[in-house]
Protein backbone atom coordinates (compact mmCIF):
# COMPACT_ATOMS: atom_id res chain seq x y z
CA UNK A 1 0.00 0.00 0.00
CA UNK A 2 1.09 3.49 -0.20
CA UNK A 3 1.01 5.72 2.89
CA UNK A 4 1.99 9.24 3.31
CA UNK A 5 3.86 9.37 0.40
CA UNK A 6 5.96 6.28 1.24
CA UNK A 7 5.84 2.91 -1.02
CA UNK A 8 6.21 0.14 1.33
CA UNK A 9 8.63 -2.91 0.31
CA UNK A 10 6.36 -5.58 -1.48
CA UNK A 11 3.13 -3.07 -1.74
CA UNK A 12 1.33 -2.58 -4.78
CA UNK A 13 2.56 0.35 -6.37
CA UNK A 14 0.83 3.40 -8.60
CA UNK A 15 1.42 2.88 -12.06
CA UNK A 16 3.00 5.90 -12.65
CA UNK A 17 5.38 5.72 -9.18
CA UNK A 18 5.52 8.78 -8.24
CA UNK A 19 6.73 8.59 -4.73
CA UNK A 20 9.53 6.23 -5.95
CA UNK A 21 12.88 6.54 -4.63
CA UNK A 22 15.87 4.03 -5.17
CA UNK A 23 17.73 4.83 -2.73
CA UNK A 24 15.51 4.86 0.25
CA UNK A 25 14.15 1.30 0.96
CA UNK A 26 10.82 2.87 2.06
CA UNK A 27 10.13 4.45 -1.34
CA UNK A 28 11.01 1.95 -3.47
CA UNK A 29 10.30 -1.86 -3.96
CA UNK A 30 13.17 -4.64 -4.75
CA UNK A 31 11.15 -6.60 -5.81
CA UNK A 32 9.28 -4.45 -8.63
CA UNK A 33 13.21 -3.78 -9.63
CA UNK A 34 13.96 -6.86 -10.16
CA UNK A 35 10.87 -7.93 -11.97
CA UNK A 36 11.52 -4.62 -14.37
CA UNK A 37 14.61 -6.10 -14.99
CA UNK A 38 14.07 -9.71 -15.69
CA UNK A 39 11.17 -8.60 -18.11
CA UNK A 40 12.83 -5.96 -19.97
CA UNK A 41 15.62 -8.17 -20.13
CA UNK A 42 13.88 -11.18 -21.56
CA UNK A 43 12.26 -8.87 -23.89
CA UNK A 44 15.64 -7.73 -24.83
CA UNK A 45 17.16 -11.33 -25.98
CA UNK A 46 14.78 -11.17 -28.13
CA UNK A 47 15.51 -7.56 -29.56
CA UNK A 48 19.24 -8.66 -29.66
CA UNK A 49 17.88 -11.68 -31.81
CA UNK A 50 16.44 -9.39 -34.57
CA UNK A 51 19.04 -7.13 -34.43
CA UNK A 52 21.98 -9.85 -35.50
CA UNK A 53 18.99 -11.75 -37.38
CA UNK A 54 20.63 -10.57 -41.19
CA UNK A 55 24.13 -11.72 -39.77
CA UNK A 56 22.67 -15.65 -39.39
CA UNK A 57 20.90 -15.61 -42.76
CA UNK A 58 23.36 -13.38 -45.10
CA UNK A 59 26.37 -15.94 -45.03
CA UNK A 60 23.24 -18.69 -46.36
CA UNK A 61 21.66 -16.30 -49.33
CA UNK A 62 24.11 -17.64 -51.80
CA UNK A 63 23.46 -21.25 -50.92
CA UNK A 64 20.14 -21.30 -51.39
CA UNK A 65 19.45 -19.19 -54.57
CA UNK A 66 20.86 -15.56 -54.33
CA UNK A 67 23.53 -14.19 -55.92
CA UNK A 68 25.17 -11.63 -54.33
CA UNK A 69 28.40 -10.21 -53.72
CA UNK A 70 30.45 -9.72 -50.74
CA UNK A 71 30.08 -6.20 -50.92
CA UNK A 72 25.98 -6.79 -50.72
CA UNK A 73 26.25 -9.02 -48.02
CA UNK A 74 28.43 -6.44 -46.17
CA UNK A 75 26.10 -3.71 -46.47
CA UNK A 76 23.38 -6.32 -45.87
CA UNK A 77 24.92 -7.20 -42.08
CA UNK A 78 25.81 -3.40 -41.86
CA UNK A 79 22.27 -1.63 -42.49
CA UNK A 80 20.88 -3.06 -39.13
CA UNK A 81 23.65 -1.28 -37.18
CA UNK A 82 22.94 2.05 -38.92
CA UNK A 83 19.29 2.01 -38.00
CA UNK A 84 20.02 0.51 -34.77
CA UNK A 85 21.83 3.67 -33.77
CA UNK A 86 19.67 6.09 -35.27
CA UNK A 87 16.55 4.34 -33.46
CA UNK A 88 18.52 4.28 -30.13
CA UNK A 89 18.55 8.14 -29.91
CA UNK A 90 14.56 7.99 -30.44
CA UNK A 91 14.43 5.43 -28.02
CA UNK A 92 16.67 7.44 -25.18
CA UNK A 93 13.91 10.23 -24.65
CA UNK A 94 11.19 7.72 -24.89
CA UNK A 95 11.49 6.19 -20.73
CA UNK A 96 10.27 9.78 -18.87
CA UNK A 97 7.66 10.10 -21.91
CA UNK A 98 5.67 6.71 -22.87
CA UNK A 99 6.98 4.72 -19.81
CA UNK A 100 8.50 1.56 -19.18
CA UNK A 101 5.26 -0.27 -19.44
CA UNK A 102 4.02 0.50 -22.86
CA UNK A 103 7.71 0.74 -24.04
CA UNK A 104 8.61 -2.72 -23.35
CA UNK A 105 5.39 -3.97 -24.60
CA UNK A 106 4.90 -1.82 -27.94
CA UNK A 107 8.81 -2.73 -29.04
CA UNK A 108 8.13 -6.42 -28.47
CA UNK A 109 5.42 -6.39 -30.63
CA UNK A 110 7.30 -4.63 -33.20
CA UNK A 111 10.15 -6.80 -33.36
CA UNK A 112 7.64 -8.88 -35.21
CA UNK A 113 7.49 -7.18 -38.02
CA UNK A 114 11.23 -7.74 -39.67
CA UNK A 115 11.17 -11.45 -38.61
CA UNK A 116 7.79 -12.07 -40.81
CA UNK A 117 9.26 -9.57 -43.04
CA UNK A 118 12.54 -11.66 -43.48
CA UNK A 119 10.63 -15.28 -43.23
CA UNK A 120 8.59 -14.08 -46.85
CA UNK A 121 12.10 -12.47 -48.42
CA UNK A 122 13.80 -15.51 -48.23
CA UNK A 123 11.85 -17.87 -49.96
CA UNK A 124 11.76 -15.94 -53.17
CA UNK A 125 15.56 -15.99 -54.50
CA UNK A 126 14.04 -13.22 -57.09
CA UNK A 127 13.88 -10.61 -53.94
CA UNK A 128 14.69 -7.60 -54.94
CA UNK A 129 18.08 -6.69 -53.41
CA UNK A 130 16.32 -3.08 -52.52
CA UNK A 131 13.85 -4.94 -50.18
CA UNK A 132 16.57 -6.91 -48.73
CA UNK A 133 18.12 -3.83 -47.92
CA UNK A 134 14.67 -2.32 -46.21
CA UNK A 135 13.95 -5.43 -44.09
CA UNK A 136 17.55 -5.39 -42.33
CA UNK A 137 17.13 -1.57 -41.87
CA UNK A 138 13.88 -2.80 -40.39
CA UNK A 139 16.03 -5.22 -37.91
CA UNK A 140 17.33 -1.99 -36.40
CA UNK A 141 14.24 -1.65 -33.67
CA UNK A 142 16.18 -4.57 -31.99
CA UNK A 143 19.11 -2.43 -31.15
CA UNK A 144 17.32 0.51 -31.13
CA UNK A 145 15.50 -0.36 -27.83
CA UNK A 146 18.47 -1.30 -26.07
CA UNK A 147 18.45 2.80 -25.04
CA UNK A 148 15.06 2.82 -24.16
CA UNK A 149 15.09 -0.76 -21.34
CA UNK A 150 18.72 0.21 -20.10
CA UNK A 151 17.90 3.74 -18.43
CA UNK A 152 14.14 2.26 -17.65
CA UNK A 153 15.71 -0.57 -15.37
CA UNK A 154 18.40 1.90 -14.09
CA UNK A 155 16.02 3.85 -12.75
CA UNK A 156 14.66 1.75 -10.42
CA UNK A 157 17.74 0.23 -8.99
CA UNK A 158 20.05 2.25 -6.15
CA UNK A 159 23.65 2.80 -7.28
CA UNK A 160 25.13 0.61 -4.94
CA UNK A 161 23.50 -2.30 -7.38
CA UNK A 162 23.53 -0.42 -10.60
CA UNK A 163 26.38 -2.50 -11.94
CA UNK A 164 24.92 -5.53 -11.32
CA UNK A 165 21.86 -4.48 -12.49
CA UNK A 166 22.79 -3.14 -16.14
CA UNK A 167 25.44 -5.67 -16.53
CA UNK A 168 22.82 -9.17 -15.99
CA UNK A 169 20.13 -6.94 -18.22
CA UNK A 170 23.01 -6.04 -21.24
CA UNK A 171 24.78 -9.39 -20.56
CA UNK A 172 21.76 -11.77 -21.16
CA UNK A 173 20.16 -9.43 -22.95
CA UNK A 174 23.37 -8.93 -25.57
CA UNK A 175 23.12 -13.11 -25.53
CA UNK A 176 20.42 -12.87 -28.30
CA UNK A 177 23.35 -11.81 -30.43
CA UNK A 178 24.91 -15.03 -29.91
CA UNK A 179 21.52 -17.05 -29.39
CA UNK A 180 20.42 -16.16 -33.13
CA UNK A 181 23.85 -16.71 -35.01
CA UNK A 182 24.00 -20.29 -32.57
CA UNK A 183 20.43 -22.03 -33.12
CA UNK A 184 20.11 -19.98 -36.87
CA UNK A 185 21.89 -22.28 -38.57
CA UNK A 186 20.72 -25.56 -36.34
CA UNK A 187 17.04 -24.13 -37.17
CA UNK A 188 17.92 -24.26 -40.71
CA UNK A 189 18.45 -27.92 -40.61
CA UNK A 190 15.37 -28.80 -40.69
CA UNK A 191 11.91 -28.20 -41.31
CA UNK A 192 10.14 -26.52 -37.95
CA UNK A 193 6.25 -27.37 -36.72
CA UNK A 194 5.20 -28.31 -40.47
CA UNK A 195 7.16 -25.18 -41.87
CA UNK A 196 9.17 -27.55 -44.52
CA UNK A 197 6.34 -28.05 -46.50
CA UNK A 198 5.63 -24.53 -47.50
CA UNK A 199 8.93 -24.94 -49.92
CA UNK A 200 11.92 -26.47 -48.68
CA UNK A 201 15.06 -24.64 -50.13
CA UNK A 202 17.86 -26.06 -51.83
CA UNK A 203 21.69 -25.84 -51.52
CA UNK A 204 24.01 -26.10 -54.74
CA UNK A 205 24.57 -29.77 -53.11
CA UNK A 206 20.95 -30.68 -53.35
CA UNK A 207 20.69 -30.52 -49.54
CA UNK A 208 17.30 -29.22 -48.19
CA UNK A 209 17.78 -26.13 -46.03
CA UNK A 210 15.06 -23.89 -43.89
CA UNK A 211 16.42 -20.52 -44.06
CA UNK A 212 13.21 -18.94 -42.98
CA UNK A 213 12.85 -20.67 -39.79
CA UNK A 214 15.78 -18.73 -38.34
CA UNK A 215 13.16 -15.24 -39.05
CA UNK A 216 10.13 -16.91 -37.98
CA UNK A 217 10.36 -19.19 -34.57
CA UNK A 218 11.23 -15.83 -32.62
CA UNK A 219 7.80 -14.80 -33.15
CA UNK A 220 5.80 -16.43 -30.39
CA UNK A 221 8.44 -15.56 -27.97
CA UNK A 222 8.14 -11.49 -28.81
CA UNK A 223 4.50 -11.70 -27.82
CA UNK A 224 4.77 -13.42 -25.17
CA UNK A 225 7.41 -10.61 -24.10
CA UNK A 226 4.30 -7.86 -24.95
CA UNK A 227 1.63 -9.55 -22.75
CA UNK A 228 4.19 -9.95 -19.90
CA UNK A 229 4.91 -6.36 -20.00
CA UNK A 230 1.54 -5.25 -20.45
CA UNK A 231 0.24 -6.95 -17.18
CA UNK A 232 3.29 -6.90 -15.01
CA UNK A 233 5.46 -3.55 -15.50
CA UNK A 234 4.99 -0.20 -14.34
CA UNK A 235 6.04 3.22 -15.94
CA UNK A 236 9.23 4.51 -15.08
CA UNK A 237 9.88 6.83 -11.66
CA UNK A 238 11.21 10.31 -13.57
CA UNK A 239 9.00 12.45 -15.91
CA UNK A 240 10.60 14.69 -18.26
CA UNK A 241 9.94 16.33 -21.73
CA UNK A 242 12.69 15.91 -24.39
CA UNK A 243 13.96 19.42 -24.24
CA UNK A 244 14.54 18.71 -19.96
CA UNK A 245 16.34 15.82 -21.07
CA UNK A 246 18.62 17.83 -23.60
CA UNK A 247 20.78 18.93 -20.45
CA UNK A 248 22.87 15.83 -21.10
CA UNK A 249 24.80 17.68 -23.49
CA UNK A 250 26.12 20.15 -21.34
CA UNK A 251 27.69 17.48 -19.09
CA UNK A 252 31.17 16.67 -20.68
CA UNK A 253 31.15 13.13 -19.17
CA UNK A 254 28.50 12.84 -21.58
CA UNK A 255 30.88 12.65 -24.74
CA UNK A 256 33.81 11.33 -22.82
CA UNK A 257 31.91 8.15 -22.15
CA UNK A 258 30.47 8.04 -25.64
CA UNK A 259 34.15 7.52 -26.76
CA UNK A 260 34.79 4.82 -24.09
CA UNK A 261 31.16 2.95 -25.14
CA UNK A 262 32.37 3.50 -28.68
CA UNK A 263 35.27 1.61 -28.04
CA UNK A 264 34.19 -0.91 -26.14
CA UNK A 265 30.54 -1.95 -27.35
CA UNK A 266 31.02 -0.35 -30.64
CA UNK A 267 33.36 -2.19 -32.28
CA UNK A 268 32.19 -5.30 -29.99
CA UNK A 269 29.06 -5.21 -31.53
CA UNK A 270 30.48 -4.11 -35.01
CA UNK A 271 33.25 -7.30 -34.84
CA UNK A 272 30.77 -9.50 -33.92
CA UNK A 273 28.10 -8.81 -36.29
CA UNK A 274 30.59 -9.31 -39.60
CA UNK A 275 33.16 -11.91 -37.69
CA UNK A 276 31.36 -14.28 -39.84
CA UNK A 277 32.10 -12.71 -43.00
CA UNK A 278 36.01 -11.46 -41.69
CA UNK A 279 36.51 -15.19 -41.42
CA UNK A 280 34.89 -16.65 -44.90
CA UNK A 281 36.60 -14.02 -46.56
CA UNK A 282 40.10 -14.56 -45.21
CA UNK A 283 40.35 -17.66 -44.09
CA UNK A 284 37.20 -19.88 -45.60
CA UNK A 285 35.64 -20.56 -48.66
CA UNK A 286 35.48 -17.31 -50.58
CA UNK A 287 39.30 -16.12 -49.32
CA UNK A 288 42.77 -17.02 -51.37
CA UNK A 289 42.41 -20.50 -50.17
CA UNK A 290 39.03 -21.47 -51.83
CA UNK A 291 38.87 -25.05 -52.58
CA UNK A 292 41.21 -26.30 -50.24
CA UNK A 293 39.84 -29.16 -47.54
CA UNK A 294 39.47 -28.29 -43.78
CA UNK A 295 38.53 -24.58 -44.11
CA UNK A 296 36.65 -22.84 -41.50
CA UNK A 297 33.46 -21.57 -42.03
CA UNK A 298 32.10 -18.46 -40.74
CA UNK A 299 28.64 -19.64 -39.42
CA UNK A 300 30.20 -22.04 -37.50
CA UNK A 301 32.25 -19.29 -35.24
CA UNK A 302 29.83 -16.11 -35.58
CA UNK A 303 28.56 -16.77 -32.41
CA UNK A 304 31.16 -16.87 -30.01
CA UNK A 305 32.03 -13.12 -30.18
CA UNK A 306 28.59 -11.92 -28.61
CA UNK A 307 27.97 -15.41 -26.23
CA UNK A 308 31.65 -14.69 -24.80
CA UNK A 309 31.45 -10.52 -24.48
CA UNK A 310 27.99 -10.90 -22.84
CA UNK A 311 28.74 -13.52 -20.14
CA UNK A 312 31.82 -11.79 -19.47
CA UNK A 313 29.48 -8.75 -19.21
CA UNK A 314 27.13 -10.65 -16.59
CA UNK A 315 29.82 -11.71 -14.42
CA UNK A 316 31.93 -8.65 -14.25
CA UNK A 317 28.87 -6.28 -12.81
CA UNK A 318 29.21 -7.39 -9.07
CA UNK A 319 33.12 -6.66 -9.81
CA UNK A 320 32.32 -3.25 -10.98
CA UNK A 321 29.97 -2.45 -7.84
CA UNK A 322 32.87 -3.57 -5.51
CA UNK A 323 36.18 -1.94 -7.19
CA UNK A 324 34.46 0.50 -9.54
CA UNK A 325 33.74 0.82 -12.70
CA UNK A 326 36.65 3.04 -14.24
CA UNK A 327 39.59 0.76 -13.58
CA UNK A 328 37.45 -2.13 -15.20
CA UNK A 329 36.78 0.34 -18.33
CA UNK A 330 40.77 1.55 -18.37
CA UNK A 331 42.15 -2.89 -18.45
CA UNK A 332 39.15 -3.40 -21.23
CA UNK A 333 40.38 -0.67 -23.46
CA UNK A 334 43.74 -1.48 -23.12
CA UNK A 335 43.29 -5.07 -23.49
CA UNK A 336 41.05 -4.78 -26.81
CA UNK A 337 43.82 -2.57 -28.31
CA UNK A 338 46.63 -5.24 -27.43
CA UNK A 339 44.22 -8.25 -28.76
CA UNK A 340 43.39 -6.37 -31.69
CA UNK A 341 46.87 -5.54 -32.82
CA UNK A 342 48.25 -9.03 -32.23
CA UNK A 343 44.94 -10.03 -34.78
CA UNK A 344 47.05 -7.57 -37.30
CA UNK A 345 49.82 -10.65 -37.66
CA UNK A 346 47.37 -13.19 -39.01
CA UNK A 347 45.38 -10.64 -41.56
CA UNK A 348 47.44 -11.06 -44.59
CA UNK A 349 47.70 -15.08 -43.88
CA UNK A 350 49.92 -17.09 -45.99
CA UNK A 351 48.38 -20.30 -45.21
CA UNK A 352 44.47 -21.22 -43.86
CA UNK A 353 46.39 -22.44 -40.44
CA UNK A 354 47.13 -18.91 -39.72
CA UNK A 355 43.62 -19.08 -38.66
CA UNK A 356 44.03 -20.08 -34.97
CA UNK A 357 46.21 -17.35 -33.93
CA UNK A 358 43.46 -14.91 -35.31
CA UNK A 359 40.31 -16.47 -33.75
CA UNK A 360 42.36 -16.79 -30.10
CA UNK A 361 43.07 -12.85 -30.66
CA UNK A 362 39.35 -12.14 -31.42
CA UNK A 363 38.38 -14.17 -28.34
CA UNK A 364 40.57 -12.13 -26.39
CA UNK A 365 39.09 -8.97 -27.22
CA UNK A 366 35.76 -10.18 -27.20
CA UNK A 367 36.84 -10.71 -23.42
CA UNK A 368 38.01 -7.59 -22.88
CA UNK A 369 34.77 -6.06 -24.26
CA UNK A 370 32.90 -7.85 -21.73
CA UNK A 371 34.62 -6.07 -19.12
CA UNK A 372 34.62 -2.52 -20.37
CA UNK A 373 31.12 -2.81 -21.50
CA UNK A 374 30.03 -3.39 -17.60
CA UNK A 375 32.67 -0.78 -16.40
CA UNK A 376 30.91 1.70 -18.47
CA UNK A 377 27.51 1.21 -17.45
CA UNK A 378 28.85 1.17 -13.64
CA UNK A 379 30.17 4.84 -14.03
CA UNK A 380 27.64 6.35 -15.69
CA UNK A 381 25.64 6.06 -12.76
CA UNK A 382 27.87 7.16 -10.71
CA UNK A 383 29.59 10.05 -11.82
CA UNK A 384 26.32 11.90 -13.30
CA UNK A 385 22.92 13.15 -11.71
CA UNK A 386 20.46 10.29 -11.65
CA UNK A 387 17.72 11.51 -14.59
CA UNK A 388 21.21 12.54 -16.76
CA UNK A 389 22.90 9.33 -16.39
CA UNK A 390 20.07 7.60 -17.81
CA UNK A 391 19.62 9.72 -20.82
CA UNK A 392 23.78 9.86 -21.20
CA UNK A 393 22.94 5.56 -20.99
CA UNK A 394 20.86 5.94 -24.21
CA UNK A 395 22.41 8.81 -26.16
CA UNK A 396 25.92 6.52 -25.57
CA UNK A 397 24.49 3.16 -26.38
CA UNK A 398 22.86 5.02 -29.45
CA UNK A 399 25.98 6.31 -30.49
CA UNK A 400 27.56 2.78 -30.09
CA UNK A 401 24.72 0.69 -31.94
CA UNK A 402 26.20 1.98 -35.15
CA UNK A 403 29.30 -0.33 -34.57
CA UNK A 404 28.05 -3.39 -37.15
CA UNK A 405 27.33 -0.18 -39.64
CA UNK A 406 30.66 1.19 -39.47
CA UNK A 407 32.86 -1.64 -38.92
CA UNK A 408 30.83 -3.25 -41.78
CA UNK A 409 31.28 -0.29 -44.27
CA UNK A 410 34.70 -0.48 -43.29
CA UNK A 411 35.63 -3.56 -44.17
CA UNK A 412 34.28 -2.77 -47.56
CA UNK A 413 36.14 0.57 -48.11
CA UNK A 414 39.44 -0.67 -46.70
CA UNK A 415 42.11 -3.67 -46.28
CA UNK A 416 41.19 -5.35 -42.45
CA UNK A 417 44.63 -5.43 -41.85
CA UNK A 418 44.35 -1.30 -42.15
CA UNK A 419 40.60 -0.86 -40.40
CA UNK A 420 42.55 -2.79 -37.54
CA UNK A 421 45.43 -0.96 -37.18
CA UNK A 422 42.79 2.28 -36.83
CA UNK A 423 40.81 0.59 -34.30
CA UNK A 424 44.18 0.12 -32.09
CA UNK A 425 45.49 3.52 -32.49
CA UNK A 426 41.24 4.69 -31.45
CA UNK A 427 41.77 2.55 -28.43
CA UNK A 428 44.93 4.05 -27.27
CA UNK A 429 43.74 7.68 -27.29
CA UNK A 430 40.86 6.47 -25.24
CA UNK A 431 43.00 4.51 -22.77
CA UNK A 432 44.76 7.56 -22.31
CA UNK A 433 41.58 9.38 -21.74
CA UNK A 434 40.14 6.90 -19.64
CA UNK A 435 43.25 6.72 -17.08
CA UNK A 436 43.25 10.63 -16.80
CA UNK A 437 39.87 11.74 -16.46
CA UNK A 438 38.74 8.10 -14.77
CA UNK A 439 41.23 5.56 -13.85
CA UNK A 440 43.75 6.71 -11.82
CA UNK A 441 44.33 7.61 -8.20
CA UNK A 442 42.56 10.94 -7.32
CA UNK A 443 41.12 11.23 -10.97
CA UNK A 444 38.42 13.93 -11.14
CA UNK A 445 35.61 11.08 -11.74
CA UNK A 446 36.80 8.00 -9.99
CA UNK A 447 33.20 6.44 -11.09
Amino acid sequence: MVDSGKVVEGSELKPDLSNWDKEDPARSSSKQAWLTLWITTYSMIIAFCVWFLVSAIAPKLNEIGFDLTTSQLYWLTALPGLSGGLLRLVYMVLPPIIGTRRLVAYSSLLFVVPMIGWFVAVQDTNTPYWWLLVLSFLCGIGGGSFSGYMPSTGYFFPKSKSGTALGIQAGIGNLGMSIIQLVGPWLMGFGLLGLGAMTPQRTSDGESMFVYNAAIVFVPWAIVAAILALELLKDVPVKANIREQLDIFSNPNTWYMTLMYVMTFGLFSGFAAQFGLLIQNNFGSTSQFAGMEGLPQGVTYAFLGPLISSLVRVAWGPLCDRFGGAIWTFVSIVGMSASLFICTFFLRPDSPDEFTGFLWAMIAMFVFSGIGNAGTFKQMPMIMPARQAGGAIGFTAAIAAFGPFFVGIALTAMTPYLWYMICVVFGALCAVICWFRYARPGAPFPG
